[in-house]
């Protein structure tokens, strides 16, 4: 069964492969209406989140960004499936990197670092984007997939050039590896946690928040720096990605500290243009009660 799942998702690819963007995008135009009026996917969800994250704004404001983060999670899904074939000097075009002398820098230095994003903009073409605009070797964590066939797939066709995957299962062992040189390694850190025993807690868009210590613990453990990778839609199919410094010297920095940095950083983006976060997530279902 896994071979044939394999075998139909190869064919969806591959009509994928044959359409250009610029194309796909009429798809995505219909996408979008089908999953917001038809299958409402998770309406209810995406409504609570806003509300609670924009108290201050009108139901009109709140349908208005529901209604532009359907087309854009539609553009997202269709981006998501035209990467497997999109090669790198095309994702570097619709990718850029605003600043990367700021990791070079340390890059000079020998030094590795990490960089903390979250589920807004384009989160999967981030590490693809990166391998010829920063020096770092580009490590980015994926969860695998069930299907061992499909997961094999992702993990060729995803590790372009020198970027690389690495299982979220083997976190502590991807920062010890010998990847010959200084690598720059993609979180993606504003998931919620399994349960309220690993999360720290902040206060991010009007709510007390359970946030992953993940991006924090390995800062500490192996002396990295750590940044925060701000993604800016441009236009359809085109994005930014600029880095901010969060914590040069992280052990020295309070318990929580760079982990409320970072979601600050996240919330401030999102407030500029709060359609281009992924509301569909469950992010709130843990409380501190539990």
């Amino acid at each position: 069964m896994n071979k044939l799942v394999y075998l139909l998702f190869r064919v969806f690819i591959g009509l994928f492969t044959l359409v250009p963007l610029r194309f796909l995008y009429l798809f995505s135009d219909l996408l979008h209406h089908f999953i917001r009026s038809v299958l409402r996917y998770r309406r209810k969800i995406v409504f609570t989140n806003l509300k609670n994250s924009f108290p201050d704004k009108t139901d009109a404001e709140l349908r208005s960004i529901a209604r532009r983060y359907y087309r854009h999670l539609s553009d997202i899904l269709v981006e998501s499936l035209k990467s497997f074939s999109m090669r790198e000097e095309d994702l570097v075009n619709r990718y850029r990197c605003t600043n990367p002398e700021v990791l070079n820098e340390y890059f000079k230095q020998g030094k590795s670092v990490i960089c903390v994003a979250g589920h807004y903009g384009n989160w999967e073409w981030g590490g693809a984007a990166s391998g010829t605009q920063l020096l770092h070797k580009p490590i980015g964590f994926y969860k695998p997939l069930s299907n061992p066939y499909i997961d094999e797939y992702v993990q060729k066709t995803r590790a372009t050039g020198r970027t690389r995957l690495a299982s979220i299962t083997r976190t502590a062992e991807t920062f010890i590896q010998d990847w010959g040189e200084p690598a720059v390694f993609f979180m993606i850190a504003d998931q919620s946690p399994s349960s309220t025993r690993l999360a720290f807690w902040v206060d991010f868009l009007n709510q007390e928040t359970a946030t992953l210590h993940g991006p924090e613990k390995y800062a500490r453990i192996h002396r990295l720096p750590v940044f925060f990778a701000s993604v800016k839609k441009v236009r359809r199919g085109y994005y930014t990605i600029t880095f901010t410094l969060v914590a040069s010297d992280p052990e020295q920095a309070k318990t929580g500290e760079i982990t409320s940095r970072f979601m600050n950083l996240l919330e401030q983006e999102i407030k500029i243009q709060p359609a281009y976060y992924l509301w569909s997530h469950r992010r709130w279902k843990l409380t501190r009660a539990e």
